[in-house]
């Protein structure tokens, strides 16, 4: 798939999601990112804010099988990954499939469940498998988690530990419309469902051969450098207890990769991994005990070293490199 389709394939989504996600833009262009990138995305916001409604639209978007898993504190692991049944009339176990198989799943409350069960997804995540008993059973492809949490809800819940925060590419707010928007938003939904009238704009195959013609993006040694310096800023920062990890920097690589394919370009610029890191970077990094006293913030931190950190020149030779046929 050439630049120019995913960039096509990247409209017809942002223009189907944008008919049920009214008025945020730049929201659905960063859920793109991490779908191209094959990155997990993490919700919080406020309850009713739309971020059931923004998976289930894209779900429906690309025609992927959708799965939904409610986290409480009485679930299990095998309800989420699934488990072995015995037949009394063949005397077989059998495996049984949980919610997780499927194409996209919606956690929904993910910090509601307890940390056991959190734990069940993390080689759902990492590895897109799950290990029953000794037996290993693949996830489709693609297969992405979109984790919501309510950051106001605080009685009843677990905190995600760093382990499960780091396998998420993004953190997403989507924040309250604007007066005009939710004006819109009424004339939109108190007559019809928009969410039942979607229709798929492209097929899954078409998604996955978008995935990996954004892998082909090409990165300069000088952006692949930038990425890496804002990562270890981070890790060297005095207000930080912890930084973004190696996977971090991959993740924010491939985002900017994915970014850039769906402007049309075959190419990373340092702007790409500016616009995506600071919903790439925050949600890894741990604040030293002091600096939260100060009430400092994981964002002010990113923003801080986005700020500091050079921001190198991409040789225009490397462009015309990248722009050649591969």
């Amino acid at each position: 798939m050439a630049d120019t389709q995913v960039a096509a394939l990247g409209q017809a989504l942002q223009r189907a999601v944008s008919s049920v996600i009214i008025g945020k833009d730049a929201r659905i262009t960063l859920l793109l990112s991490a779908l191209l990138a094959r990155r997990h995305v993490l919700l919080e916001d406020a309850p009713g804010t739309g971020k059931t409604t923004l998976v289930k639209a894209l779900a429906r978007a690309i025609g992927a099988s959708f799965g939904r898993l409610q986290f409480t504190p009485d679930l299990l692991p095998t309800d989420v990954t699934g488990f072995n049944a015995y037949d009394p009339r063949t005397g077989n176990f059998s495996f049984r499939e949980g919610p997780v198989f499927r194409q996209l799943l919606l956690v929904d409350e993910i910090n509601r469940a307890s940390p056991k069960t959190q734990s069940a997804l993390l080689e759902c995540m990492e590895e897109c498998q799950v290990s029953v008993d000794g037996v290993t059973y693949p996830l489709p492809d693609p297969f992405l988690v979109l984790a919501t949490q309510n950051p106001v809800e605080y009685e009843g819940t677990f905190p995600l530990p760093e382990a499960q925060l780091d396998r998420f590419g993004i953190k997403l707010a989507l924040g309250y419309p604007g007066r005009d928007e939710e004006v819109a938003l009424l004339d939109r939904f108190l007559d019809l469902d928009p969410l039942a009238d979607l229709v798929p704009v492209c097929t899954v195959a078409d998604v996955v051969a978008a995935q990996h013609a954004c892998r082909a993006v090409h990165v300069d040694q000088g952006v692949k450098q930038y990425a890496v310096d804002l990562c270890v800023a981070t890790r060297r920062h005095p207000e930080v207890a912890l930084g973004a990890s190696p996977r971090a920097t991959l993740a924010l690589v491939a985002l900017a990769q994915a970014h850039a394919a769906l402007l049309g370009r075959d190419y990373v610029l340092p702007d790409d991994i500016k616009t995506v890191a600071p919903w790439c970077l925050p949600h890894r990094v741990l604040l030293a005990p002091a600096a939260r006293w100060r009430e400092q913030t994981p964002d002010g931190v990113v923003g801080a070293v986005l700020r500091s950190v050079p921001v190198p020149t991409v040789p225009v030779a490397a462009r015309r490199a990248a722009a050649q046929p591969r």
